[in-house]
């Protein structure tokens, strides 16, 4: 039995009369003008060269079975038969030459081009002069009808709603494409050799370098290249950190044992902060997150050994005040200049609330700042790291200002920092595809992002004026809030009301979140109704028929108990 070209190679010579080579004076499966393996007064040097499988371009797969009756040509027809019947090669298949598939194999050409012959006589396959063998259109025949079932039928699925408002996309319609083709062309034409292998586990020195000017210039962050670490998404820069403050052991990263203290894990005041305490036990730890947000962040936290707290929000942002009254709090997870979902920006005094509290402590602020280039209607909120960027971590995206499927988020680090994560990345993490991330520094530094930005803010400002003057015409008892920036806004709605007006949306053909489904289930806080209606998201083009159906589910004025 013989199995693809390696192990029919054996049984050369085993078609008396026939040698490699050499063969009828018509092939079927010959097309000189398109293989010049074919065609020896196409290529000058086919006489000389070896006849290596590897110098023909079109693979073929076949089991030869010498088993069976008849001799090798039996046997290839056999594998084609079956390769055409199972739908491995199907109809319009162009097939390799037959020098190219008898080199492959290991027999003579005069075999394959007659089990060729043979094939195209009884329809499996066809041929044409200039076109080569291909595999022959054919009827199927007709399925025979399933056998019903009696058993019990999986719960059918939900269609697939007309409108999409939950928040987390941007318009993915609007990517930039032309644009990031063209950065990519000069990106990969100018790249080194080096930039096609693994990569450096904290990203593209490009990329690194560009972003650190980016961020100091739009942002305000403190940033050196050396301190940027790129991630594959939000999600894996938060797991890292996550695993970082823990510790593979147990406790936070450098803790060996409950006796030592860690270099990089400061104890400012002397008392001994830097050890962990009288109280400490293996997994505990904490980080605080803002009470409404994204329970998939709070997951990440908890499988890295953390457990979470919630700070209330409000409508000043998170009340960092409270964190002064957590105990064994390493960090504090927050989105201070448009927080997730209410929208509101932190307020001055809370965000140096945050700032003295990291100081004090030795903890770390994780800022979240996943939407702080899309603002309206004010000067955009600067980001929290430039106030300390000893102990805040600046993590940001081109998950929203360009798209999801990219891939691509960053993290500026504190310097004790930067080698925990590097440790933890290096120890088997994603990386971020190396060819992505030479684009971005690209498209970052010829002026294209700023550009897309520009383009992007106008339209989303569009969609969020139409919002709002339809709710002011339709229905002027909905407030809205948090529209100064950002994808989505919140529109308040009467107490008790959120769960029937998703059900209705639901039946409308819209997919709608409520900020019910953004609440930490451990906050302590006076539940509150409303929607997170995320007007960044569907094409221009749906938008009107979006507001219709939103302005359908909407509660009438007298519903409104408040």
């Amino acid at each position: 039995m013989g199995d693809s070209w390696a192990n029919s190679r054996g049984n050369q010579g085993a078609d008396p009369g026939a040698t490699a080579g050499t063969g009828p004076g018509t092939d079927p499966g010959t097309d000189p003008a398109a293989d010049p393996a074919a065609d020896p007064a196409a290529d000058p040097s086919a006489d000389s060269r070896p006849a290596s499988w590897a110098a023909f371009g079109r693979d073929l797969h076949l089991h030869l079975d010498l088993t069976g009756p008849g001799g090798l040509r039996a046997a290839l027809m056999r594998a084609l038969r079956e390769a055409v019947r199972s739908g491995r090669l199907v109809p319009g298949t162009r097939l390799p030459s037959s020098r190219s598939l008898a080199a492959d194999l290991g027999i003579a050409r005069n075999t394959v081009a007659d089990a060729y012959a043979e094939l195209v006589a009884e329809g499996w396959l066809s041929a044409r002069q200039g076109s080569g063998t291909r595999v022959a259109e054919r009827t199927l025949p007709r399925a025979a009808p399933a056998v019903r079932r009696t058993t019990a039928r999986a719960p059918r699925q939900p269609d697939r709603p007309r409108f999409d408002l939950t928040p987390g996309t941007p318009d993915v319609s609007s990517f930039p494409r032309t644009a990031w083709l063209a950065a990519a062309r000069r990106a990969l034409t100018a790249a080194p050799n080096e930039a096609f292998g693994y990569g450096p586990p904290n990203g593209r020195p490009e990329l690194r370098t560009v972003l650190a000017d980016y961020l100091a210039r739009a942002r305000g962050v403190r940033a050196d290249p050396d301190r940027i670490i790129v991630c594959s998404g939000f999600m894996q820069g938060l797991g890292l950190l996550s695993r970082a403050l823990r510790g593979e052991d147990g406790g936070p990263a450098g803790w060996p044992d409950s006796g030592r203290t860690d270099p990089g894990w400061p104890d400012p005041a002397g008392t001994g902060a830097g050890r962990p305490g009288e109280g400490w036990r293996q997994g505990d730890g904490q980080i605080a997150v803002e009470s409404y947000g994204l329970h998939f962040h709070r997951n990440v936290i908890t499988r890295a050994g953390l457990r979470t707290v919630p700070l209330s929000v409000d409508e000043h942002g998170a009340q960092t005040s409270q964190l002064a009254s957590l105990d064994d709090v390493r960090a504090a997870l927050l989105t201070p200049a448009h927080q997730f979902p209410t929208g509101v920006p932190l307020h001055p005094d809370r965000r140096a609330a945050a700032v003295n509290w990291a100081r004090s402590t030795g903890g770390y602020i994780l800022e979240d700042d996943y939407d702080g280039e899309l603002r309206y209607d004010r000067q955009p909120v600067g980001a929290l790291q430039g106030l300390d960027p000893d102990h805040v971590v600046y993590m940001g995206t081109a998950s929203k200002s360009l798209a999801p499927a990219l891939r691509l988020a960053w993290m500026v680090l504190p310097d004790r920092l930067v080698d925990r994560v590097l440790a933890i990345k290096r120890s088997g993490e994603w990386q971020s595809g190396m060819l992505d991330q030479l684009t971005l520094a690209e498209f970052l530094s010829s002026g294209a992002y700023d550009r897309h930005l520009r383009g992007m803010r106008l339209r989303y400002r569009r969609r969020r004026d139409q919002l709002v003057a339809a709710l002011a015409e339709r229905a002027p008892h909905v407030h809205i809030s948090g529209i100064a920036a950002g994808l989505h806004a919140i529109l308040e709605l009467p107490p008790g009301t959120e769960q029937s007006i998703l059900q209705a949306a639901h039946w409308q053909g819209l997919a709608l979140h409520g900020l019910t489904t953004f609440t930490d289930p451990s906050a302590t806080a006076v539940p509150r109704d409303a929607l997170v209606v995320a007007y960044g998201r569907p094409p221009d083009h749906a938008f009107a028929g979006v507001l219709e159906a939103l302005l359908s589910v909407l509660p009438d004025p007298a519903s409104d108990q408040r």
